[in-house]
């Protein structure tokens, strides 16, 4: 009895064969018929962004429809986090996660467009990247925007326009 359970444990074994194992395999740049260009290595779909590319390595022009799609963009994919006003206080920091650093520290006043750029493609600390999340184009709309968040909040109430200047 012992000796049948044991033929009927390893009955299933018998069917087990090592055909892909032995079937010729195509080498990432080896010829081939299946994609075009001769090579196995497959073309990537239209509208496609290879992951490598960062994006333009310069700022678009700062101007009013920038600052409005990066407040926009700002919204959606930094104050979970960082807060709407750049404190570090956003909502899932109110639920226990680590706070990121306030946008109005010194160091991340005086560091370049570029700095807040790089983070959101690549992360830093706990930020996970944003790079397959966030067009190059709005990485620099969001960079302007923190910049245009971090001059508001130095900026004396004195030398604020009246909005009534402004009405027609």
């Amino acid at each position: 009895m012992r000796h049948h359970a044991l033929l009927l444990a390893l009955l299933p074994l018998l069917g087990c064969k090592q055909d892909m194992a032995r079937q010729r395999r195509l080498g990432p740049d080896a010829p081939s018929a299946l994609f075009g260009g001769g090579t196995a290595a497959q073309p990537l779909p239209a509208g496609v962004v290879p992951q490598e590319d960062a994006g333009p390595l310069t700022p678009s022009p700062v101007n009013a429809a920038l600052l409005e799609r990066g407040r926009e963009r700002y919204g959606i994919f930094c104050s979970p986090c960082h807060g709407l006003g750049g404190d570090g206080d956003g909502m899932v920091v109110r639920h226990g996660f680590p706070p990121p650093p306030s946008l109005h520290l010194a160091r991340l006043r005086a560091a370049p467009g570029q700095h807040f750029f790089d983070v959101i493609t690549q992360g830093h600390g706990v930020m996970y990247s944003y790079a397959t999340r966030v067009a190059p184009p709005d990485r620099w709309a969001i960079a302007a925007y923190v910049r245009a968040l971090q001059l508001a909040r130095r900026v004396a109430l004195a030398e604020v326009p009246d909005a009534r200047e402004r009405l027609p």
